[in-house]
């Protein structure tokens, strides 16, 4: 049975307080629950004994006995007889629940409504199917006019690639867990940005890592001290990065530190796993910067980059289509290790996004102005509706990185319900607890969904506080 030691506890117990009026047993036990709810206490978990508890939080063991006691009166703690107290969920419900409630505003999917010409790209590949079929279908390495189509995209975008150098995916996700699975071994460190997209950790914590993280803001962007003190002093095997309109902050790495980074991650023989799956939905940033793969790394060194982009964003998230861009050599070893979990890429959807990429540019020029239009329509909205809170200006991306000025990201998140809207609380992008301050607006909805989006939070906003949460809650997931 997994346990949660008292020191990991005060950890996920950051501002457990919460600024509110409430005795603190009940501000003890709310919080606590939020974070079953929200899967960073995980079911079946062992809370620290009470004393413990206690000590660590500097409150009397009476404080957390009665917080323990409210717990286990609404389902979220069971007392089991040589384990003490364990984290359960009520009535067998699962955390985080994966898709949102008919009815409710969704705001925890950062994406883009389906291009509207994929119904004629769909067509064009159900042609193309038929010269196909003489093959196996079988093949894990993606079929050879789209990995070329994409080694196209990276020569324009002045990195020369080969399609050799190039294999398609069940999207991103896919990609990360099947390069994290391939490269990583159990126990080995991995430097992370922090904020994150969360799914990420997830896949390198499957694969056994240890994540050392490394702090970004949407105004200041990459801690430049934090990530040497990463590569230099832990020699991580390899760091997940989003260095172009950064998810969740929107923020991009400039150029000289993007070389600093290459050359650091060289020769201290980091691999850097650079998630480019956002890094072309730009707005309005002038010049926008080569992939990081495009950066040298110094004399007689190989770049330490592995690139991985997706449609998903771009076209559409029902288009499971992804890719990895890499040394030879290590395509070859996630190949070989690719066979144990899964045996290709559906063709039809290769097919269609090739279809796609052969004409890109209108693609990212219409998102250009769907993004566009919605960031300036949200900033709008949070300048007249929540001047309270603090929205960073962003080039690009899909999402805002909001400080609501108070540690109450949860507590919202689960009385937004409420008020009809579905959306991820801060700490789901952080470890350990961390950016209950924050929360991520996505903008890549049409204007009426974010008014209705913005009037829902304005709404439990106002009312945070004076009104008592539900004893169950809904806490999305996230993309």
């Amino acid at each position: 049975m997994p346990s949660l030691s008292a020191r990991s506890a005060a950890a996920l117990l950051t501002d457990w307080r919460g600024g509110g009026t409430r005795p603190a047993y009940q501000a003890l036990a709310e919080r606590i629950r939020l974070l079953v709810l929200d899967g960073r206490i995980l079911p079946g978990t062992r809370l620290p004994a009470e004393r413990e508890l206690a000590a660590q939080l500097g409150l009397s063991r009476t404080t957390v006995a009665s917080a323990y006691a409210a717990l286990r009166e609404h389902g979220y703690l069971v007392s089991v007889r040589g384990s003490g107290s364990v984290a359960r969920l009520p009535r067998g419900d699962a955390a985080p629940v994966e898709t949102a409630p008919t009815g409710l505003i969704d705001f925890s999917k950062a994406a883009l409504p389906a291009l509207p010409w994929l119904p004629d790209a769909a067509r064009w590949a159900a042609e193309q199917l038929p010269r196909h079929l003489g093959d196996p279908g079988f093949d894990g390495v993606g079929d050879p006019e789209l990995r070329e189509a994409i080694a196209e995209r990276y020569r324009r975008r002045g990195v020369p690639t080969a399609p050799e150098q190039v294999i398609v995916t069940l999207g991103a996700q896919h990609a990360i867990s099947l390069v994290a699975r391939t490269l990583l071994g159990r126990g080995d460190r991995a430097l992370v940005e922090s904020p994150s997209y969360p799914h990420a950790y997830e896949a390198l914590r499957a694969a056994g890592a240890r994540l050392v993280p490394v702090g970004v803001t949407p105004t200041e962007g990459w801690d430049e001290q934090g990530l040497e003190q990463a590569i230099r002093g832990a020699s991580p095997t390899l760091g997940y990065l989003m260095p172009d309109l950064h998810n969740p902050t929107g923020a991009s790495m400039p150029e000289a530190q993007r070389e600093r980074l290459v050359a650091m991650a060289a020769r201290q023989g980091t691999l850097l796993v650079v998630d480019e799956t956002i890094g072309e939905l730009d707005i309005d940033r002038t010049h926008p910067l080569a992939p990081l793969a495009g950066v040298a790394p110094p004399p007689g060194l190989a770049s330490p980059v592995i690139s991985i982009g997706s449609v998903g964003k771009t076209v559409w998230g029902g288009v499971r289509i992804g890719w990895i861009r890499a040394d030879r050599g290590v395509l070859q070893r996630i190949v070989r290790a690719r066979v144990a979990t899964d045996l290709g890429t559906p063709l039809l959807e290769q097919l269609l996004v090739t279809r796609l990429l052969r004409d890109w540019d209108p693609v990212l020029e219409l998102r250009r102005e769907q993004l566009r239009s919605g960031r300036d329509a949200l900033e709008g909205m949070l300048a007249d509706r929540l001047p309270e809170w603090t929205a960073p200006h962003v080039h690009g991306g899909l999402t805002m990185w909001v400080n609501l000025g108070e540690a109450v990201s949860s507590q919202l998140t689960i009385a937004a319900r409420a008020s009809g809207l579905v959306i991820t609380a801060g700490p789901r992008f952080g470890l350990d607890g961390a950016f209950e301050r924050f929360l991520r607006l996505p903008f890549g909805y049409g204007i009426e969904q974010l008014e209705q989006g913005v009037s829902a939070l304005e709404r439990t906003w106002r009312g945070l506080g004076r009104h008592p949460l539900p004893e169950s809650g809904y806490l999305a997931d996230v993309v």
